[in-house]
């Protein structure tokens, strides 16, 4: 599996500090204990935005929300971690492809049915 590459710097696309998380606070809002953490981000299904070492990482919104799908799809469907990182992969892709829709509808660029 190929793992996750890591933001260079935990700040938004207009330059400003997004902030960030440690695993601590990942575990508590997703209802998972750290070596969960620790394998997502082993498996490369989630990469810390700051840190080498568990004790030090540091983690985005959008990794708290990659937790929170991953640890469902694994509790609700069964789905192993391969599995949770390609679906995570391809829903990426999706609001990422949604976005340059709305983004082409905006400046009047006709987008075919």
């Amino acid at each position: 599996m190929t793992a996750r590459t890591p933001p260079q710097s935990p700040s938004s696309s207009d330059g400003q500090l997004t902030a960030t998380l440690s695993i601590e606070e990942v575990c508590r809002m997703c209802a998972v204990r750290s070596e969960y953490i620790v394998e997502l981000v082993r498996e490369g299904v989630i990469a810390p935005a700051i840190g080498s070492a568990p004790e030090s990482w540091r983690f985005t919104s959008i990794e708290v929300r990659h937790t929170r799908v991953a640890s469902r799809l694994q509790r609700d469907l069964g789905v192993n971690l391969a599995g949770a990182a390609l679906a995570l992969q391809l829903l990426d892709e999706l609001e990422f492809l949604r976005a340059q829709i709305a983004t082409a509808g905006h400046r009047g660029v006709e987008v075919a049915d």
